[in-house]
């Protein structure tokens, strides 16, 4: 295989679906026609199909340029503009510019975009820069601000979505052209940045050898960094201003053209562009053939991202990356309590204390109101859902993030993290869609199904490389852009049900009802209830197989059995918070610094601590920006994702 022999098909089945659309679109009329002609079809061929088209090739083109200059200056084969939060910090920096400063967007949509793209990979770049941009901490950083950025850019569609309803379509990527200033915007652009990369293409090829060879041959690697990043992001965000988030063609394009034999970067320069062209072009074009007059309505930036998570999950176990992710020996507790007991119960009364806080102190139309004016006011029992919605989900993804992290030896492992949620909520959003007024059992069937789904995939994917926790991981931020790509799909359609899905989507307890409220506390009882008694199997996990097989513990049944609690712990909490949220990993984490170390005392010090980061978000989102509100999963997610951030930097 070489990449001439695998681009050559694929140009003969874009030439074929090329010829397909144009008929359909130009049913009757000649060359000639086409070119000058005044009908209405013609007039659609020149300034819509064809337009469509060059951008795709374009766009296509750029991503898989910015891939490969990123892939090689980074020495990363998983670093591309998605999974290191480029494109999404260039997406947000457009929403909030359009929101308060549109001016600048006219005066320089691209100056915005590459601004926020900079930013992102800056942040990115800061985590990752104390372990000396090691390539599995690279990309965790780069998911972790990918997610910031998302959601930051969801709460600003959600609290604006009619000045924003055209940015839904726009930000999941689109190709939908009606003239050629697309083209005219991109082709300057990508041409100054290929013949950038030419010009740097002898240096870059050197870091195909160590640091040390590199510099003997007078290479200054800073610089030589510093202007490679740098063209980088200034492609990808040309790419990402004109045409939106358009994932996985920069990732893709470069792994697959190496993997058919681009052994050498000048070898890649020339056809990972050439492959992203490709790629994206089949996309937009298949788009048009099986969706027909709705093709405008489903952003191929979400198509190719769907597209792209299988092949993520493929190209994982067949790419070597150095062993970067903490061990289990990372798991060792700082110091232990003398008296656990005691110091949970404490917990407790402060979770308890939020919890009244939840119910009777907040803003109303006259100002603030303070436990003895709002106890027996219709508010606060209106409170007391939500209150219990929160505080049984925080207890549920608790459990489940202390239970997978002490199973896998991973610190970093969480329902979130894993991807876990994120299958739970495919599951609950497409039953949401089809199905809206089905009953809470049958949410929690279909999330748990979900969840499953996503475990069998990890088990599958990493089964064969022992589980290590850096290909653990990023198979779940494979699912993680996997349920990214379906929301945005979902959200450029312009359903009437997408306001109340975005709304769960950020993990709002807003419609939360008291019975739903009180069977979900009462599924969470029951689970924790019926985990209490496997503490044992937790504290002989972390040993490894072979020891804990020693002491008598059948491994394989046990991890099964607990995986299984967990996807039903996932999937209750994403019913009512939605599948962003980091308490899964935020409250095992809290519960282990503050010495509760053994497996009983850190599930239950981490179920406390998770109620209480739940009620405390729940709260926080209601009385920040009184009378709106924010989400509380949201919430949860930017608190619990400042804490992945110092995970990170403490790595």
């Amino acid at each position: 295989m070489t990449p001439a022999r695998l681009c050559a098909p694929l140009m003969l089945v874009l030439l074929g679906l090329m010829v397909y659309t144009l008929n359909q679109t130009a049913q009757g009329i000649g060359p000639w026609g086409l070119l000058f002609g005044s009908d209405i079809k013609a007039i659609v061929v020149r300034y819509s199909w064809a337009p469509s088209l060059a951008v795709a090739l374009l766009g296509g083109a750029g991503l898989g340029l910015a891939g490969v200059l990123l892939q090689q200056t980074l020495r990363n084969p998983l670093a591309s503009p998605t999974t290191l939060g480029v494109a999404s910090g260039a997406q947000l920096a457009l929403l909030v510019a359009t929101l308060f400063a549109p001016s600048l967007v006219v005066w320089s949509r691209g100056g915005v975009a590459f601004a926020g793209g900079a930013l992102a990979l800056g942040l990115v770049f800061g985590l990752a820069w104390p372990r000396r941009l090691a390539p599995t901490v690279l990309v965790l950083a780069g998911m972790v601000v990918n997610l910031y950025a998302g959601t930051l850019s969801l709460a600003l569609i959600l609290f604006n979505q009619e000045a924003l309803q055209g940015m839904m379509i726009w930000g999941a990527g689109s190709l939908t052209q009606d003239n050629w200033s697309g083209v005219v915007y991109l082709l300057p652009r990508l041409a100054l940045g290929l013949i950038g990369a030419l010009l740097l293409s002898r240096a870059l090829a050197l870091l195909d050898l160590d640091e040390v060879n590199a510099r003997n041959l007078g290479v200054s690697l800073l610089w030589l960094r510093l202007a490679s990043l740098g063209l980088a992001v200034f492609v990808a965000v040309c790419v990402v201003a004109r045409l939106g988030n358009i994932g996985f063609i920069g990732l893709a394009a470069p792994a697959i053209v190496r993997i058919a034999g681009a052994r050498t970067f000048k070898a890649r320069l020339l056809w990972a562009p050439v492959l992203g062209a490709l790629l994206l072009a089949l996309a937009d074009q298949a788009l048009n053939v099986f969706a027909g007059s709705s093709a405008m309505l489903v952003p191929t930036g979400a198509v190719t991202a769907a597209l792209g998570a299988p092949l993520l999950l493929w190209l994982i176990p067949r790419l070597s990356m150095a062993r970067s992710a903490p061990t289990s020996g990372a798991l060792n507790a700082p110091v232990r309590r003398r008296s656990p007991r005691r110091f949970i119960a404490f917990l407790a009364l402060a979770a308890l204390l939020m919890a009244v806080i939840g119910l009777l102190v907040g803003q109303g139309s006259t100002g603030w109101h303070w436990p003895w004016s709002l106890a027996w006011s219709e508010s606060g029992a209106w409170r007391l859902p939500r209150v219990a919605a929160a505080a049984a989900a925080g207890m549920m993804l608790a459990l489940a993030g202390t239970i997978i992290q002490r199973v896998s030896g991973n610190p970093l492992a969480s329902p979130e993290v894993l991807g876990i949620s994120a299958g739970a909520g495919l599951g609950l959003l497409g039953l949401l869609l089809f199905f809206p007024e089905v009953s809470t059992g049958w949410s929690l069937t279909a999330g748990t199904i979900g969840a499953l789904a996503t475990l069998g995939l990890l088990i599958a994917v990493n089964a064969r490389s022992g589980f290590e926790p850096e290909r653990l991981l990023l198979t779940g931020i494979s699912v993680m852009f996997l349920f990214t790509a379906v929301q945005q799909i979902v959200m450029a359609g312009g359903d009437p049900r997408v306001q109340g899905a975005l709304a769960w989507i950020l993990g709002s307890t807003y419609s939360v009802s008291l019975p739903r409220a009180l069977l979900v506390m009462a599924v969470a009882v029951a689970l924790i209830a019926l985990a209490r008694p496997f503490a044992i199997w937790l504290d002989l996990l972390p040993l490894g197989g072979p020891t804990a097989r020693a002491l008598g513990l059948d491994v394989d049944r046990s991890r099964l059995f607990l995986l299984l609690l967990v996807s039903v712990l996932t999937a209750g909490a994403t019913l009512i918070v939605g599948p962003l949220s980091f308490v899964g990993l935020l409250a095992p984490h809290l519960a282990r610094i503050l010495g509760l170390s053994r497996a009983r005392e850190q599930m239950a010090g981490s179920i406390v601590l998770g109620a209480l980061l739940m009620i405390g978000a729940d709260w926080l989102g209601r009385e920040l920006i009184f009378p709106f509100e924010l989400p509380s999963g949201m919430v949860a997610t930017l608190l619990g994702g400042g804490y992945f951030m110092w995970r990170l930097r403490r790595l």
